[in-house]
């Protein structure tokens, strides 16, 4: 039976993660269809590019808001059941690693909308505010200073995102969070470096398209 809450809660956190929020959004506002402009992508920043600044904001909070709740239901439920494969029996930390992922999954790849969605950043740091909230904030920072120094959102995501992970590796080093947290933030920030293999060479070439 725990196996089966498990994966329960495994799909509901993808089914969360693939709710198309800068689809919905854009289609509500401009009535078009946000993977056919821009990047293609279903994120806030081509939102941003495509239905404004203020959506973009909005796509930013509600992607990071679902992921976050996926997560929060994994720890009520993580909290109260005992669950696992057999005798494996995973403890609260690693429940709430694999609902990130699975919620990570659910946003690059939304079942609504055709498998076409974001990049991850907003669903990264919408779980890591539920796992750890300052490490989260510090990468947030860093995400919001590097983006408007250098106007460009997937630098700042990048820098972010790696930030993020950082924090974590120096706070388990010293014995601050759990292993299945470490492994969730390398795993999580490595995805979100594979799916900004575009950017990175754009902004290696110096084609990178600016923020504004």
């Amino acid at each position: 039976m725990s196996a089966v809450v498990l994966i329960g809660i495994l799909a509901l956190s993808y089914f969360l993660g693939s709710v198309p929020v800068g689809l919905l959004i854009t289609k509500w506002k401009t009535g078009g269809d946000l993977r056919k402009t821009g990047s293609g992508k279903t994120g806030a920043t081509n939102v941003m590019r495509s239905a404004g600044t203020k959506l973009g904001f909005l796509t930013l909070f509600l992607d990071g808001l679902k992921a976050g709740v996926a997560v929060i239901i994994a720890t009520m439920v993580a909290s109260q059941v005992a669950l696992g494969f057999g005798s494996l029996v995973l403890d609260v930390s690693a429940v709430q690693g694999l609902s990130g992922l699975a919620a990570m999954a659910g946003h690059n790849r939304p079942m609504f909308s055709r498998f076409r969605g974001g990049r991850g950043v907003s669903a990264f740091f919408g779980t890591m505010c539920v796992i750890h909230l300052p490490a989260a904030l510090f990468g947030i920072e860093v995400l919001a200073i590097v983006a408007l120094i250098s106007r460009r959102m997937s630098l700042g995501s990048l820098l972010g995102g790696v930030a993020t992970c950082s924090v974590m590796l120096v706070l388990f080093l010293t014995g601050w969070v759990p292993l299945p947290h470490l492994l969730y933030a390398v795993v999580a920030t490595g995805w979100l470096v594979l799916k900004h293999r575009d950017n990175i060479g754009r902004l290696r070439d110096g084609t990178e398209r600016r923020l504004f």
